[in-house]
């Protein structure tokens, strides 16, 4: 298996473990955040938390949220 693929599998794993875990309250809080990058006066502005497998797994979790 690649680095992609081993990366794609991480994102992957991650995002579904949080998910798992998360109770509805913070479920409501995350679907209120905008997406990493799109909003640089926020936590999620550009930035480390926005790239990388970082801000790919924000996003993946934020998408399944919806």
């Amino acid at each position: 298996m690649g680095a992609h693929a081993l990366g794609a599998a991480a994102v992957e794993n991650e995002s579904r473990w949080q998910l798992a875990n998360l109770r509805e309250r913070e479920r409501s809080a995350l679907r209120t955040l905008p997406s990493p990058g799109a909003d640089s006066s926020g936590p999620l502005g550009p930035g480390l938390l926005s790239r990388g497998i970082l801000g790919t797994t924000i996003r993946e979790i934020q998408l399944r949220l919806e």
